[in-house]
């Protein structure tokens, strides 16, 4: 079976439209003509990836999930599998609470595999933009040990919270950005309208200028003349800086480098650590190998050197050393992280320790954040304070300096 998209029309002549299941387009045609409707399109709602001409660029078409779609779809699907449900009725019920057709044609495709015979994980990697690799491998490895609700309940929690964590920092960067675009705004509107109808009245009094003032007229002339290309000018070079970061020596380069940096550095090896952390202890936990739970784990890690460095040591693994020895080689894994790792091995509790690894990391990143955050609400507002205020200044000087003269 598949999943179509159908477009029809009801007695009362409006359009319904919705995805069914069906072995053929001929059946759900049939099918809506059962319900007293008139089909206009029926259609395949997606094709899998590879197929048709087009299969250079099928990935990029390939639903998607954000993080918050797949926690809810997870949870959804560990509850109903608890609950006693086979696989594919639970995937049917999930479907049904879908709030886009996108995402109930996913979950019915995903469904139709299962129908024939693949298993849940199998069917998740047609998708692999809206099931990543850990989600993928966690799954195949709960239904090899027979404890799919188990794992998919665990791996709901991670999920969940990661869409805690990601919502946390969009919401403490709302105001930040706020502020940095009203202060362009209001710098622009100053330098490009104010400044100029004011320059003129200073031309026609013939009075030296403060350097202050020269310095926002060249400043304002600046910005009417070449603002807009230079505008162009900054976005090329963006776009830039983007291909040029495509390349894999330059982007492990930089993430290096940005490693050494006081705070950022900082803060990208804790959220590094603890995405890395976290993820190895619901791989291990969920009975995934060592070694293709540290593969798997690199790929969540953003920072391509730590990445790089990790894949080193999966490689020692490998070859039969401990996971302490292989990650203390590489010299940038937080120690506490590391005494805890072999205190896990030791004792026979690593993914515990892992756990816990990843809430330390978790909560050192979540204060330097929140302290950054914090502190580049008060800069941006005094930054916009200082601009304004030394604008006004450039032009209240000759005006002061004007009335001297008369009196």
């Amino acid at each position: 079976m598949a999943a179509f998209e159908y477009l029809a029309l009801d007695v009362n002549g409006r359009e319904k439209k919705g995805i069914v299941e069906a072995d053929s387009q001929r059946q759900v045609r049939q099918n809506l003509r059962d319900q007293d409707l008139t089909p206009l399109s029926v259609r395949v709602s997606e094709k899998k990836v590879g197929e048709g001409s087009g299969s250079l660029f099928a990935g990029l078409l390939k639903t998607s999930l954000s993080v918050s779609e797949r926690a809810l779809l997870i949870r959804q699907l560990a509850t109903l599998i608890a609950a006693g449900l086979p696989v594919e009725e639970a995937l049917l019920a999930v479907s049904k609470q879908g709030n886009r057709n996108a995402i109930q044609s996913l979950i019915l495709n995903v469904r139709a595999k299962v129908l024939e015979g693949y298993s849940l994980a199998q069917g998740m990697a047609d998708y692999p933009r809206a099931f990543p690799a850990l989600h993928r491998s966690t799954v195949a490895a709960g239904e090899s040990a027979g404890h799919l609700d188990l794992v998919l309940a665990r791996l709901a929690d991670f999920t969940e919270v990661q869409q805690a964590s990601l919502s946390k920092v969009k919401q403490a960067l709302v105001y930040p950005i706020i502020l940095l675009v009203l202060t362009l705004a209001i710098l622009g509107g100053l330098l490009g309208y104010v400044v100029p109808d004011i320059v003129e009245v200073f031309a026609d009094s013939d009075q030296e200028l403060p350097w202050l003032t020269i310095a926002v007229i060249n400043a304002s002339d600046f910005v009417v003349e070449w603002g807009g290309i230079f505008l162009v000018l900054i976005l090329a070079l963006a776009l830039v800086l983007v291909r040029l970061f495509k390349s894999p020596k330059i982007e492990i380069s930089f993430d290096k480098k940005l490693l050494r940096f006081p705070v950022v550095g900082k803060l990208s090896l804790g959220n590094n650590v603890s995405q890395f952390a976290s993820t190895l202890s619901i791989l291990t936990s969920s009975g995934v190998p060592l070694v293709d739970a540290m593969r798997i784990s690199s790929e969540v890690l953003s920072n391509k050197w730590l990445r790089s460095l990790v894949l080193d040591a999966t490689n020692r693994v490998r070859e039969g050393s401990s996971l302490y020895s292989s990650l203390d080689q590489s010299g940038y894994f937080p120690p506490m992280m590391l005494h805890m790792i072999a205190s896990g091995e030791a004792s026979g509790e690593l993914d515990q320790m892992l756990s816990r690894v990843a809430l330390h990391q978790e909560a050192d990143a979540s204060m330097i954040l929140n302290v950054l955050v914090s502190l580049f609400g008060p800069i941006m507002l005094v930054f916009m304070g200082g601009a304004v205020f030394t604008i006004v200044m450039a032009i209240l000087l000759p005006i002061i300096n004007l009335n001297q003269l008369v009196l």
